[in-house]
């Protein structure tokens, strides 16, 4: 795979799999908190942090295609930041020179023609894979942090104070139950349909399904008498969760070879993935012709041809049946009307 090496851009300069062909994903680089670090436990944040929590200072670039960014996209409209945090998109197919900035999708700060250029403004010398999200300082001129879940917990705790709707997402009382969901889903199902899809040996492929669908038919099971993950109350691990669901049928299922079964097969997780999509602001998040052309088109060694499909044929919009259980959405989030960038 493509990444920086001291700053030079390089092609095939990793392998994605060890190797046992299991895919290896690369840990990220920027790891510094807008407010400070003890945000991350969920303190106020501190005014004299290095990076204070401010409007009009912050914003992500993301793809509307990466299910990583979308998580951070998505607590951004849940929380209604949209005036707080500035986003903007880069072109959803990948292939030689990394996340590209096109006429339609412009780097809105320096006019860069590729994200890796703001990864070097953030460091001459980086050395690393360039990936979404990225939460950029527009005041200092630097990445503060590119990790999803990091941004997530951000984008609820910093930035909760300039926020337009009254919505946390890791809620007291939850939060050591939201941590060790988030957990437990990311093996086996955010980053098991990559291990499935990137497989390098059979063996290797029939774990990662075997992961993967153990714990879709655990969290089928665990919604049945829960609305929601935690229970009752949206959080941070449905985020988690409905970004690798939205996009199953479409590209994990056929592209990923994790055809045991489509999400809109099992009852529980399919009308759980529908009411998220229809909360306010989630839909317009959810891009399906970039979260298609993405995959299909940029994994070249996965479909040569790239060649897009063109099913299946389901509804996210159509009716759900969550209502029945207890619990739902913040009023504040009902009362009001998110919007998207795009």
């Amino acid at each position: 795979m493509n990444m920086l090496v001291d700053g030079e851009w390089r092609t095939n300069a990793y392998e994605s799999t060890n190797d046992d062909g299991e895919f290896d994903r690369q840990e990220t680089s920027f790891r510094r908190w807008v407010g400070g670090e003890d945000v991350r436990d969920g303190a106020a944040p501190d005014p004299d942090a290095e990076f204070p929590a401010e409007a009009g200072r912050y914003h992500l670039y993301i793809c509307r295609a990466c299910p990583w960014a979308h998580r951070a996209a998505m607590t951004r409209a849940l929380k209604g930041l949209e005036d707080v945090v500035s986003l903007s998109l880069v072109e959803p197919v990948r292939i030689d020179d990394g996340w590209e900035f096109s006429e339609e999708y412009p780097d809105p700060l320096y006019d860069e023609p590729y994200l890796r250029d703001i990864y070097t403004r953030a460091d001459a010398d980086f050395t690393g894979r360039v990936t979404v999200p990225v939460l950029w300082d527009k005041e200092a001129e630097t990445i503060v942090n590119n990790e999803s879940r990091e941004i997530m917990r951000m984008l609820n705790v910093a930035f909760d104070s300039l926020a337009e709707r009254d919505v946390d997402l890791w809620p007291e009382g939850r939060r050591d139950e939201v941590e060790e969901l988030l957990d437990d889903i990311y093996e086996p199902i955010n980053n098991g349909v990559y291990r499935a899809g990137f497989a390098g040996s059979q063996e290797a492929y029939d774990e990662a399904v075997s992961d993967l669908f153990d714990a879709l038919d655990r969290y089928e099971e665990r919604l049945e008498e829960n609305r929601y993950l935690a229970g009752d109350v949206l959080t941070e691990a449905d985020i988690a969760m409905f970004v690798t669901l939205v996009r199953f049928d479409h590209v994990y299922h056929t592209h990923f070879k994790c055809n045991r079964r489509a999400i809109h097969e099992y009852p529980n997780l399919w009308n759980y993935t529908k009411e998220l999509y229809q909360l306010p602001g989630v839909a317009q998040t959810v891009n399906l012709q970039h979260i298609v052309d993405h995959y299909y088109q940029s994994h070249g060694d996965i479909n040569p041809a790239r060649l897009v499909p063109t099913g299946p044929d389901i509804d996210f919009a159509e009716p759900h049946n969550r209502d029945r259980l207890a619990g739902g959405p913040p009023d504040s989030l009902l009362d009001t009307a998110a919007t998207a960038d795009d």
